[in-house]
C-alpha cells in the first residue's frame, strides 16, 4: 500500500531522531574476518589516542580541564558507537558539533578541533551508506544545521558540497549492496529450487522403477494364483478359493499402485477416473484379510457418505489397510479388531491386535507404514498414536477431524 509522502517523511524523521537503529544488512569488516577479530582492541586504543590528542588540543586553546575532558569524551563517543549503532553515533556527532564549540576568534574559520571535524565526516560517511533513503535525507538536512550556524561563511559551500557528495556516494553504495544481497538471495533460492527439483526427479525415477518391478511380480502372482487350479490336479475347493482370493488381492494391489504411481509413467497421462476407496469399502477389505487367514473383527458404525468428506474416508481406509498389513506382518495369528466411530466433527479409527501367537520374522519392515499413517492423519489436522498395549498387543489410533456441515465435495 502506497503511503502519503508527508507521512513517509514524518516517519523517517521520527526514526532519524528517536527510532532504533535498523539491523545492518552486513556488519562492518564482514569481508575481513581476520581484521574484525582485532577491531575491538584496536578501536579502543585508537579511541584512547584520539581522546588524548583532543584533550591536548583543547588544553592549548585555554579551556578548563573539566570542560576539555567533557568535549574530548563527546568527540570520541560517536566513533565508539559507530560500528553497532550508526544512527546513535550520528546523533552524538550532531550534539557534539552543537556543543563542542570553542568560541574561536573572528579570524578563525573553524569552531571545532580537527579530531572532531574529521571524526564527524567519518561518522556521516558511514551513516549515509547504511540508512534508507528517507532517513538519509533527514540525516543530511539536520547535519547542515550546525554548518550554517557555526561554520565561517567562506567555508560553508565546501562543507555543503562535501555533505552532498557523501550523501550521493552513500546512497549508491547502499543500493549496490542491497542489489548484491538480493542477487545472492535469488541465487541461493535458485540453487535450492534446483536441488529440490533434482530430489523430486530422483524420487520420480525411483517410483517408476518401483512401479515396474512390483507390478511385474504382482502380475505374476495374480496369474499364477488364477491358473493354479487348472495347472494342478485334485485341488480341493477351499484351496481353489484361496487361490482366487490371492489373485484378487494381487489385482487390487496392482490397481492401487497404478492409481498412485501410474501417473509418473508419463507427463502426458490423463486424469485418473477410477474412484478412490472409502469407508464403504472396509467390508471388502476385511473379507479379503479374513480369507488370507487374519482373524479380524469389525466394530464400525454405519457411515453416512454425505457426512464424512471423501479425503477423511480415504485416509481412514488407508490407515485400516496399513494397520491390518502390519498386524499380519508383525503379529501372525493374533486377533485383530478394527473400530470406527463417527463423531459430530471427527472420525475415530483404531486397529489393535492381541499378542502374537508366533514370534515375528526378522524382516520387520522399514517403518514407513507408521510414518504414512501419521502423515495422512496430520495432513487433515488430526492426531495419530501408535504403541504397544499393556497385554502385549499393539494398537494404532487416529482421530480425523472434518467439517460436518461443509464437507469436502
Amino acid at each position: 500500500m502506497n503511503r502519503h509522502p508527508i507521512a513517509v517523511a514524518l516517519r523517517a524523521l521520527r526514526q532519524t531522531l528517536l527510532g532504533p537503529d535498523a539491523r545492518p544488512e552486513r556488519p562492518l569488516l564482514a569481508r575481513w574476518p581476520g581484521a574484525a577479530r582485532y577491531a575491538a582492541p584496536v578501536g579502543l586504543l585508537a579511541a584512547l589516542g584520539l581522546f588524548l590528542i583532543t584533550l591536548t588540543v583543547e588544553s592549548e586553546w585555554g579551556l578548563p580541564m573539566p570542560v576539555a575532558v567533557l568535549f574530548a569524551a563527546m568527540t570520541v563517543a560517536p566513533l565508539l558507537a559507530l560500528p553497532r549503532r550508526p544512527l546513535l553515533a550520528w546523533r552524538l556527532t550532531v550534539l557534539a558539533l552543537l556543543i563542542c564549540t570553542f568560541n574561536a576568534p573572528a579570524d578563525q574559520s573553524w569552531p571545532w578541533t580537527p579530531p572532531l571535524a574529521l571524526g564527524s565526516v567519518a561518522v556521516v560517511a558511514v551513516v549515509v551508506a547504511r540508512v534508507d533513503r528517507p532517513v538519509l535525507g533527514w540525516v543530511v538536512t539536520i547535519t547542515t544545521v550546525p554548518v550554517f550556524y557555526l561554520v565561517h561563511p567562506e567555508n560553508r559551500v565546501p562543507v555543503l558540497l562535501l555533505l552532498g557528495a557523501l550523501a550521493i556516494a552513500g546512497d549508491l553504495i547502499r543500493r549496490n549492496r542491497l542489489s548484491r544481497h538480493a542477487l545472492a538471495a535469488q541465487t541461493e533460492l535458485s540453487e535450492r529450487e534446483q536441488e529440490r527439483r533434482a530430489v523430486l526427479e530422483e524420487r520420480t525415477r525411483i517410483a517408476r522403477e518401483l512401479h515396474d518391478v512390483v507390478a511385474h511380480h504382482m502380475s505374476l502372482i495374480a496369474v499364477q494364483a488364477e491358473t493354479a487350479p487348472y495347472r494342478l490336479t485334485d485341488v480341493p475347493a477351499p484351496a481353489a478359493a484361496e487361490f482366487v482370493a490371492i489373485a484378487a488381492s494381487a489385482r487390487d494391489a496392482l490397481t492401487d499402485m497404478r492409481r498412485l504411481l501410474g501417473v509418473l509413467r508419463s507427463e502426458t497421462t490423463g486424469p485418473q477416473t477410477t474412484p478412490q476407496p472409502n469407508l464403504t469399502d472396509l467390508g471388502a477389505m476385511v473379507d479379503a484379510a479374513r480369507r488370507a487367514g487374519l482373524p479380524v473383527t469389525v466394530d464400525a458404525e454405519l457411515v453416512d457418505d454425505d457426512r464424512v468428506p471423501a479425503p477423511v474416508g480415504l485416509a481412514a481406509y488407508r490407515i485400516v489397510q496399513e494397520g491390518l498389513a502390519n498386524a499380519a506382518r508383525h503379529a501372525a495369528g493374533a486377533a485383530v479388531r478394527v473400530t470406527v466411530r463417527v463423531g459430530p466433527s471427527s472420525l475415530e479409527v483404531r486397529v489393535d491386535n492381541s499378542p502374537a501367537d508366533v514370534r515375528p520374522t526378522a524382516d520387520g519392515g522399514s517403518g514407513h507404514g507408521l510414518t504414512g499413517m501419521r502423515e495422512r492423519a496430520t495432513s487433515l489436522g488430526g492426531t495419530f498414536t501408535a504403541g504397544p498395549l499393556p497385554d502385549g498387543g499393539y494398537a494404532v489410533a487416529a482421530e480425523l477431524p472434518y467439517d460436518a456441515e461443509g464437507g469436502d465435495r
